[in-house]
């Protein structure tokens, strides 16, 4: 029978879908302000005030939409985007992307006119359904409910059918849409909020999986969000390992530095027999050349993304997930391979100036002192930037990397850490990077988190271009949550990735620099100000030590950079 005929109905509606989703598990919700989606916003704002969700709320629906990426990251939990009709909508596509590319749950609210105003010029309207085309595998366009009210059971109906596909129950997850019409008037009084039971909804079920069995001359590779499953293997079955620095297996050991030097060398990528493949591997061309050689069996562990990682589609299977009974093969030619593998990686990781010795314990204090002086005034490099950076960041930080120069510095030479990384490396593009980074701090150092809401720092380590392209992001408005975060610049003044393509041979000199590396001299000091955002600068290694220790106030941390 029809819900409260009375009552408002987009109110009415607004709190019997928001409860389903609370009771399906929807703990986070991002909120962009907007007229026709005010009944969802009101809503939401009664159940942070009952102490049911979270609520966030940015002016920008592309920050919004990064934001809640962050969040569904780090908890693993779908994420509700809630905004109004129009732009508002499209402004969400670039995080919809990425979410669908790297398999990232969220539930998308998109408030809409009702099917009488469409199609006739109408204010703020534009075809909502299917905008996002096939980076979302579900989408439902919701009637407006009317003044006689709607069907009780309907919102639980359409809530689990939303939170089941986000969730991945049945597939991969990734973004969806509700597309939510409403009509005039807008919204009336919430009223008492449903009574929400607790409800645990199940994961999803792994369908196929690889047997691993002992075979000569195997490497396992670890791409963006392999995880600790990639190491595991590597470890069980006694072969090298090769970790992205954002898959989350950079550590063990069997882990190889340098790897991708050694993936070109003969001796090394060239006796590949077998790869074993998890994650999405984005940072070199090594790895998909060597996965696309004939003689090399390539087994690839699904990642969480809309598409398995296989290039030249010379993957001989796709499991969902890779297991290995027994341990590792204890033959010579076997433990030869995996010893050659990882000394040769350390060796160059020691031959590039990666590890410094400490001065020897029979050494002049003088000269001890003057050292440490000449180290303390020693110029920051991009190599020297990441190094610091990765070796401040513990296990209960989080450390967010952009898609810049910097990224690809940091997966060449930083060694091996248990630490949790994240760099949007679905779509590998530069926008969202600070958004996604306070979603992550948020969601980490929440009381209601795993860690506890841990005392650990998220630090965002990217360039100038990508700072700026999010620089939105920096707004909090007034009484909102503002985690401990440390946005850590690169500034090279422009987009000095390009100067290391094969463009920069061929392409006139000032061409490249106006339409590639983009110059800027934006202040930052001052636009961190203008943010309310503290403003550190560094330009030697001592300086950075001091610029990086943890603060409880979002801070920009400022390193300039030679081109």
């Amino acid at each position: 029978m029809p819900e409260r005929p009375d009552a408002n109905p987009a109110t009415g509606f607004a709190v019997a879908i928001l409860g389903e989703l609370v009771r399906r598990g929807v703990r986070d919700v991002v909120l962009c302000p907007g007229s026709r989606s005010q009944a969802l916003g009101l809503a939401a704002a009664a159940f942070e005030q009952a102490g049911l969700i979270r609520l966030r709320v940015r002016i920008d629906e592309r920050v919004a939409g990064f934001l809640a990426l962050g969040l569904a990251v780090e908890t693993r939990t779908p994420v509700l985007v809630i905004t109004t009709s129009g732009t508002a909508v499209a402004n969400l596509h670039p995080a919809v992307l990425e979410a669908h590319h790297s398999g990232v749950p969220l539930i998308l609210f998109t408030a809409d006119r009702p099917l009488e105003l469409r199609g006739i010029g109408s204010n703020q309207t534009t075809e909502q359904v299917g905008i996002f085309g096939p980076a979302v595998t579900w989408v439902r366009d919701v009637e407006a409910p009317s003044h006689t009210g709607f069907d009780p059971d309907y919102p639980g109906q359409v809530a689990h059918e939303a939170f089941s596909a986000a969730a991945g129950h049945s597939s991969t997850p990734g973004p969806v849409q509700l597309n939510l019409a409403f009509r005039e008037p807008l919204s009336g009084p919430a009223g008492r909020l449903p009574h929400l039971d607790e409800h645990q909804w199940p994961e999803r079920t792994l369908l196929r999986g690889l047997e691993v069995e002992h075979a000569p001359n195997t490497i396992v590779i670890a791409g963006h969000d392999a995880g600790p499953e990639a190491e595991a293997l590597a470890r069980s079955i006694g072969v090298p390992l090769i970790a992205e620095v954002s898959s989350g297996s950079r550590f063990g050991p069997n882990l190889v530095g340098s790897y991708r030097e050694l993936l070109s060398d003969p001796e090394f990528g060239g006796r590949v027999e077998r790869a074993i493949v998890y994650g999405h591997p984005t940072l070199s061309r090594e790895v998909p050349a060597l996965l696309e050689s004939d003689g090399v069996t390539v087994r690839v562990i699904r990642a969480p993304g809309s598409e398995p990682y296989n290039p030249g589609r010379r993957a001989s299977s796709v499991h969902d997930f890779a297991s290995h009974e027994g341990g590792p093969d204890e033959s010579l030619g076997a433990r030869r391979w995996l010893g050659t593998w990882v000394q040769a990686g350390r060796d160059r990781l020691r031959g590039d100036g990666a590890t410094r010795e400490p001065a020897a314990a029979e050494e002049r204090a003088g000269d001890f002192a003057r050292e440490q002086l000449a180290a303390f005034r020693e110029p920051i490099t991009r190599r020297l930037l990441v190094e610091t950076v990765w070796r401040l960041t513990w296990p209960h930080d989080r450390l967010v990397l952009g898609a810049s120069r910097l990224i690809r510095v940091a997966d060449a030479v930083v060694q091996g850490k248990k630490i949790s990384v994240h760099a949007n490396r679905g779509l590998a593009g530069i926008d969202g990077t600070v958004s996604t980074g306070l979603g992550i701090a948020l969601a980490s150092q929440d009381p209601g988190h795993d860690s506890g809401g841990a005392l650990g720092v998220t630090r965002v380590l990217l360039g100038d271009l990508a700072v700026l392209h999010d620089a939105g992001a920096l707004l909090f408005g007034l009484g909102e949550t503002r985690p401990r975060i440390q946005v850590v610049v690169g500034n090279d003044g422009g987009g000095t990735i390009f100067d290391g393509l094969e463009v920069a041979a061929t392409a006139p000199r000032d061409a490249l620099d106006r339409v590639l590396y983009t110059p800027q001299a934006v202040d930052l000091r001052a636009l961190a100000g203008a943010y309310g955002w503290e403003y550190r600068t560094a330009t030697t290694r001592g300086e950075l030590d001091v610029a990086l220790a943890a603060s409880d106030s979002p801070t920009l941390v400022e390193v300039p950079l030679v081109r």
